[in-house]
């Protein structure tokens, strides 16, 4: 037998295959599959009810000190004065002792545990007068007592002077400190807890004789006077409601619904849902640059598929929490996915991939078409597959398969995995009438599917992260006082639910935030 008879025995060969096979699809021609066909009853699922996450936003609000120290600047007098009662009338009579002060700037600076406010002062301090006369034994019994108590000849200079009018004047220098340990109460009112007193370098002041302490004549008056005003601003601070009223308007910024837009092309718009609870803070904390005040707030949130209009009341207490480092923002949300965008995962995960992937086995099935629906507790998933023998005159044809799977979120992977699949027994059946021969490919297709069969939440996950932090973003108003920075690090999958209709997947998203003022003005 030579070459030219073997090449024309195959030819004769192939048409007759190709001739066999095209009279039997007109004798007996079979309709195409589809994903209907031979599908399981679903179980109905009941809707899924609103759900609403616990979202929790810790911002420190670090206020320099220079802003602590304008203020202050602002509001603290320049100018203090005050007439000390006369320490020796007897002698001194009709004088009149006063002084003038005037402050320095002011510094504040922070430790641990308490703000330290100084300030420095210099002015004047003044005695005009006259140096008691006339009262004859009483005025030598007098001198002798001073000479006694002062020794030398005190006494017999106050004799002397008896009578002659006096003006003397003495600098005065020294600083006034105070101390303020501030707290805030769960009726929102701040605490300064200011304690103030008065230094002042000690000079002699000679007046008939004697010596004045110029310390010992204003620091008793400055005391009473810095005390006057600390009491005074802690009085108007305790009784001040500027916290309540800042938290009152940013409250009422916070409660609403926010854009998100549309996840996809044709699907509608999403909203971000805020509804503040509850009002928190912790116990201002003070370091060399900075008072730091811990705020924030409790929310519900949830992603909603309309506008909405949430009610908020404001709550009359805040809740103390302790002290911490670093300002801290956990947004938790249901985000809410039809099923058809689920099957757009679905599809584009399998479609076009053959099992098995190594190319072992005799027969090798393609994933033409998917399609996902909830049934129960689990989710069927409906292929077109096309199983073909390998081989030169291999001849494929169509087959509609259903998988039976109980979805579960892997949390570490970010992805929906399915474990207990199960070919449907009508399936089976399917694959009988395209050949005995092809049920050699099941093993290969569940096991595939068992290994394969995960829907990646990645995407969403990353899109979702992408709207809440442009959305967070929105409570980040600048200006020259203030600045705010909110990232959103890092955010989670937790968890899933469904419906007929619908997926939910529970998103967690965690990032920091924190806000500087650098300038503030007291109410």
């Amino acid at each position: 037998m030579n070459l030219r008879t073997i090449i024309l025995g195959l030819i004769i060969v192939v048409i007759a295959f190709v001739g066999a096979t095209l009279l039997m699809n007109v004798l007996w021609p079979v309709a195409p599959a589809s994903l209907q066909q031979d599908r399981p009853a679903l179980v109905s699922m009941p809707p899924l009810q609103p759900l609403a996450g616990t979202s929790t936003v810790l911002a420190p609000a670090a206020i320099a000190m220079t802003a602590i120290r304008d203020a202050l600047e602002a509001q603290a007098p320049r100018n203090l004065s005050g007439k000390p009662a006369n320490p020796v009338s007897k002698i001194l009579s009709n004088a009149q002792i006063s002084f003038s002060i005037s402050r320095g700037p002011l510094s504040v600076t922070g430790k641990p545990d308490a703000l330290i406010i100084n300030t420095p002062l210099s002015g004047t301090f003044e005695a005009l007068g006259t140096v008691a006369g006339g009262l004859g034994s009483a005025t030598s019994t007098l001198g002798g007592a001073l000479g006694n108590i002062l020794g030398g000849n005190a006494g017999q200079q106050v004799e002397s002077l008896a009578g002659k009018a006096f003006n003397q004047r003495a600098d005065i220098h020294g600083t006034v400190t105070a101390v303020s340990r501030p707290t805030i109460a769960p009726n929102w009112r701040l605490s300064p807890n200011l304690t103030a007193q008065a230094n002042v370098v000690d000079v002699a002041l000679p007046i008939g004789g004697i010596k004045l302490s110029v310390s010992n004549e204003v620091k008793p008056v400055l005391d009473n006077l810095a005390r006057e005003q600390a009491n005074a601003l802690e009085a108007r601070l305790r009784n001040d409601p500027f916290i309540e009223v800042a938290a009152r308007n940013e409250w009422s910024k916070l409660c609403r619904a926010i854009s998100l837009g549309a996840a996809a092309a044709g699907m509608p718009k999403l909203w971000l849902e805020i509804r503040p609870t509850k009002a928190i803070a912790a116990q201002p904390k003070i370091d060399a640059k900075a008072v730091t005040l811990l705020i924030g707030v409790q929310a519900e949130t949830r992603i909603v598929p309309s506008e909405t209009k949430p009610v908020c009341p404001f709550p009359r207490e805040l809740e103390l929490v302790p002290q911490a480092n670093e300002g801290t923002l956990d947004i938790a949300v249901p985000i809410d996915v039809p099923f058809t965008e689920v099957g757009r995962l679905v599809e584009a995960q399998f479609n076009g991939k053959t099992f098995p992937e190594d190319g072992s086995g005799s027969f090798a099935t393609t994933i033409k078409q998917t399609a996902i629906a909830p049934s129960g507790d689990r989710l069927l998933i409906s292929l077109l597959v096309n199983v073909k023998k390998r081989g030169f005159f291999a001849v494929g044809a169509d087959a509609t398969v259903h998988v039976w799977g109980r979805p579960v979120l892997d949390q570490e992977r970010q992805i929906l995995r399915f474990t207990d699949i199960a070919l449907d027994v009508k399936s089976k059946a399917a694959f009988g009438l395209v050949g005995e021969a092809a049920q050699a490919a099941l093993p290969y297709l569940q096991k595939a599917l068992a290994e394969q069969a995960v829907i990646d939440l990645k995407p969403f996950a990353a899109d979702a992260k992408k709207r809440i932090g442009a959305a967070v973003a929105n409570f980040t108003g600048q200006s020259s006082a203030l600045s705010a920075n909110v990232a959103i690090n890092d955010l989670r999958l937790t968890g899933i639910a469904y419906d007929n209709n619908t997926l939910r997947i529970i998103a967690d998203a965690k990032g920091t935030v924190d806000v500087a003022i650098s300038s503030l003005a007291l109410h």
